[in-house]
C-alpha cells in the first residue's frame, strides 16, 4: 500500500483568507472520497493553529499501488481540485511511502 502525503503553503498574505482557501482545498479533496475509485482512504484538513509558522493544508491518501496513485493523479475530478489548488498555492511538498 502507498501513502501519499501532500502539504501546501498558500500564497495569500492574509491569514483569514489563507484559512478560508485552505478549508476549500481540504473540502474539495475530501469530496473525492467515493468519486476516485483508486482511493482507499483520504483525509485532508486545513491548519488550525500557528498560522504564522505552519503550512496551510495537508492531504493524506492511501492507495493499493503506485499505479493506483498515478491513476488518481490524472482522474478528472482530481484534476479539477488541482486546478483550484494551483490558483491559491505558493509551495507544495509531497512524500509517498509504503505502509
Amino acid at each position: 500500500m502507498i501513502r501519499h502525503v501532500v502539504t501546501w503553503k498558500l500564497a495569500s498574505e492574509d491569514a483569514a483568507e489563507r484559512g478560508s482557501q485552505a478549508a476549500e482545498v481540504a473540502r474539495r479533496l475530501n469530496a473525492l472520497d467515493g468519486v476516485v475509485p483508486q482511493l482507499r482512504a483520504i483525509s485532508a484538513g486545513a491548519n488550525t493553529i500557528y498560522p504564522e509558522s505552519n503550512w496551510d493544508v495537508t492531504l493524506v491518501a492511501d492507495f493499493d499501488s503506485v499505479d493506483d496513485l498515478e491513476q488518481y493523479q490524472v482522474h478528472p475530478a482530481h484534476e479539477e481540485v488541482v486546478a483550484y489548488a494551483r490558483s491559491v498555492v505558493a509551495s507544495r511538498v509531497a512524500v509517498d511511502f509504503e505502509i
